[in-house]
């Protein structure tokens, strides 16, 4: 009785597993189409649940009147600005955040701390200054005074790259001020010491090339979902930032050529009658760029360093930001972009020689096809002109103004790579105009936003530039090494900017990718493209999140997308669809004596990944055909000799896929036929909505079946593709081909 117990209790705990195993996958599965709506945040009157901005939707602004002096002989930047905060908020402050972020490179930055290192036998110069520090450099803002409008020095305190300002009595909502701030740092050498912004040293002439940002005191963003934006500045996220208008003078050397944000207010004073004249046809070439200031300008000035200065003075409307570049190694050239009637910006290019020939003729092309694809998807370039600046090992956006490398060899050559590298670096870093610097989303917290944004409407521009363009990211067969890499050095899309692994791929090349398998895939360009343009429109100029762009994906497309952003940016599952089994039907008829027939034909069996040879046999199953009445006196009945007769000699062809890779995707599917014609089926991802594991599906064909193949143009970033094709008796070589893409 006792051993009779045991028995029943044991079959019934068994029975118990066995049910919440099953209860556990079938909540697994239900979770795959489950809404979005308990995950994204609640819709208000300043968001809304469309993903447009809310009828009290508002932003704060600042704008800034600014001088500052780039001391050539000492390497340093000193600036004055006045800030004038506008509380757009309905909210009452009491304090004011800004941005240090050159204070990373002070002795009491966080990033050296929170970087990991090791030794493995030796370590280089450079490893070791990771760890000491650079004796010789001394970094970080160093800030001589902050004072009212007034001229009385206000209450301040520094906490690493931030900067908190109290106020005498709070900013109310609807008001504005202004204050000043007296600062100076030291710039850093980008080429021994990294960093976005910096200067490199030509040892051969003794010149400097300086491209700078992040130069003076910004003020943080105060954001109607985030309130005071206040996440430090650790080196991987990047900036957020407010819009306002940007008043300022650059004092340089006077053999100086300055390429920065803004319009140039004083042409005649910093340039010579030869090259305003040059500037001025530029504004009316639209084939090929006007050199304004020629190579050998360039090298005249290379060998003056002149003693003397000049102001260089600037404007430039509701940016977030600015940047600068300066040096007497420059070449200038420019051409105009027409984008639409009055609207024209200039594509400008600023290069040493040691950038050409490459350079003169590729950089401004590259710029000016940025402009022209980036408009056509997203919203219409709005400011006067965007520049490419070349200095080596970098690659860096502000507003109008980037900083890229693509450097040839000492003797003027270089390799496909070279210029494809450089080419691809200057259409991302133009690109960021539109993803962060237009449509300005927060990259403290998210640096998809604007970097994976950016590489998709990149991949789109390669393309248009080049149909043969060797793009990197952005076809889905190139994603299928990072995701189906080893799991514990994945992360999710939606994940801090600061806690990414492999950024390049997790910020960059899967949320491009995602999108591009979106728009070809899953919505059709067509449809996508509206969709992504409203997001873009909807939310120029203003502060957008991920829930606004889901939704308004969503809302301009009336398709039902929760599934792919849960898959794709939630999730760290990847696609990996196996045909699992195939088998061929005819319908079972007297006249031609198939009610005989038994032969199975085609069937596959799996063993792991280990395929059991088969074929479609030399003759299909078959099935009987079954009369089908009208379940209820309502319901119109069937004309059953109408369907047997449109069935009799098809032949039907029952699929299994089984969902090896958990992430849930249509399922293209490509027939070839004994005649040697192709079809292609597509169908939709919902087909896993009851099951996301493995689903059957049954197709009817007029002609007989030869091969069958899944994905076949590599759309869906398939993670193993041995498994799509049917029969399995295709060579080895035919597996290894279609992995290369060839």
């Amino acid at each position: 009785m006792k051993n009779n117990f045991l028995l029943v209790a044991s079959f019934l705990i068994g029975f118990s597993v066995v049910a919440q195993d099953q209860k556990q996958k079938d909540t697994e599965w239900e979770r795959k189409f489950e809404q979005l709506g308990t995950t994204l945040p609640t819709p208000n009157s300043y968001r809304t649940a469309s993903g447009a901005p809310g009828k009290e939707y508002w932003q704060q602004k600042a704008d800034y009147k600014m001088k500052i002096v780039l001391d050539d002989n000492t390497q340093t930047i000193t600036g004055s600005e006045t800030i004038t905060y506008f509380n757009n908020s309905p909210d009452d402050l009491e304090y004011l955040w800004l941005q240090l972020d050159q204070n990373m490179r002070a002795d009491d930055s966080e990033s050296p701390l929170i970087s990991t290192n090791s030794i493995d036998g030796v370590m280089s110069a450079k490893a070791i200054m990771n760890v000491t520090g650079n004796p010789d450099y001394d970094g970080g803002f160093k800030i001589a005074a902050v004072k009212n409008n007034g001229g009385n020095s206000m209450d301040y305190i520094i906490n690493k790259t931030m900067m908190r300002i109290d106020l005498e009595k709070p900013l109310a909502s609807g008001s504005n001020m202004s204050f000043s701030i007296d600062w100076s740092y030291a710039i850093n050498n980008r080429m021994t010491g990294g960093g976005r912004s910096g200067l490199e040293y030509f040892e051969a002439e003794d010149n400097y090339l300086y491209t700078i940002a992040q130069f003076f005191p910004r003020m943080a963003v105060y954001a109607d979902n985030e309130g005071w934006q206040n996440k430090q500045f650790l080196g991987s996220g990047e900036f957020t930032l407010t819009f306002g208008d940007y008043d300022y003078e650059l004092t340089v050397p006077e053999d100086f050529i300055v390429g920065a944000t803004g319009t140039l207010q004083n042409p005649k004073d910093v340039l010579t009658a030869a090259q305003i004249e040059r500037f001025n046809k530029a504004k009316t070439s639209y084939d090929k760029p006007v050199i304004i200031v020629t190579e050998e300008e360039a090298r005249k000035n290379e060998q003056s360093k002149s003693k003397k200065t000049k102001t260089w003075k600037f404007s430039a409307k509701n940016v977030r930001d600015l940047g600068f570049c300066a040096s007497r190694k420059f070449i200038w050239d420019a051409m105009a972009v027409k984008l639409s009637e009055g609207n024209e910006p200039l594509a400008m290019s600023y290069y040493p020689k040691e950038g050409n020939p490459l350079w003169e003729e590729w950089s401004t092309v590259a710029v000016a096809q940025t402009l022209k694809t980036y408009s056509k998807y997203t919203t219409e370039y709005p400011y006067p002109k965007a520049i490419s600046v070349h200095t080596a090992s970098i690659g860096m956006e502000y507003p109008m103004i980037c900083f890229n490398f693509g450097r040839p060899n000492a003797d003027g050559t270089y390799t496909d790579r070279t210029k494809y590298g450089m080419i691809s670096v200057i259409i991302h870093e133009v690109g960021h105009n539109f993803f962060p610097m237009i449509i300005n989303s927060d990259e403290r917290q998210w640096t998809w936003m604007d970097e994976g944004l950016n590489t998709f409407v990149q991949y789109l521009a390669e393309q248009e530039l080049d149909p043969d363009y060797p793009s990197r990211r952005g076809p889905a067969a190139n994603i299928v090494p990072y995701m189906s890499g080893e799991r514990g050095l994945v992360r999710p899309i939606m994940t801090n900017s600061e806690q990414i692994r492999q950024f390049g791929n997790n910020a960059y090349a899967k949320p491009a990718t995602a999108l591009n398998v979106l728009r070809t895939t899953i919505m059709g360009p067509e449809l996508f493209d509206k969709a992504f343009k409203t997001y873009s429109e909807r939310w120029a100029f203003k502060h957008p999140t991920p829930a606004d762009l889901f939704r308004t994906m969503e809302d301009a497309s009336a398709v039902d997308l929760d599934w792919f952003w849960k898959g794709w940016f939630y999730g760290t599952d990847n696609v990996d669809v196996a045909l699992a089994d195939v088998k061929w039907f005819q319908m079972k008829t007297e006249e031609d004596g198939l009610e005989t027939r038994s032969i199975k034909g085609a069937s596959q069996a799996i063993d792991g990944n280990n395929m059991v040879e088969r074929n479609f046999g030399d003759a299909p199953e078959t099935f009987d055909f079954e009369e089908s009445s009208a379940s209820s006196e309502y319901r119109q009945k069937f004309d059953n000799d109408k369907v047997k007769k449109s069935a009799d000699g098809k032949n039907f062809y029952e699929l299994k896929f089984q969902n090896k890779g958990g992430l849930v995707t249509p399922i293209i599917v490509e027939w070839t036929f004994t005649d040697g014609t192709t079809e292609i089926d597509k169908i939709p991802a919902e087909i896993w909505r009851k099951n996301e594991q493995e689903v059957t599906k049954v197709f009817m064909k007029e002609k007989q079946v030869a091969k069958i193949v899944i994905d076949p143009d590599k759309t869906t970033a398939d993670t193993y593709v041995e498994d799509n094709v049917f029969p399995r008796t295709e060579s080895a070589d035919r597996f290894e081909k279609f992995k290369k893409g060839e």
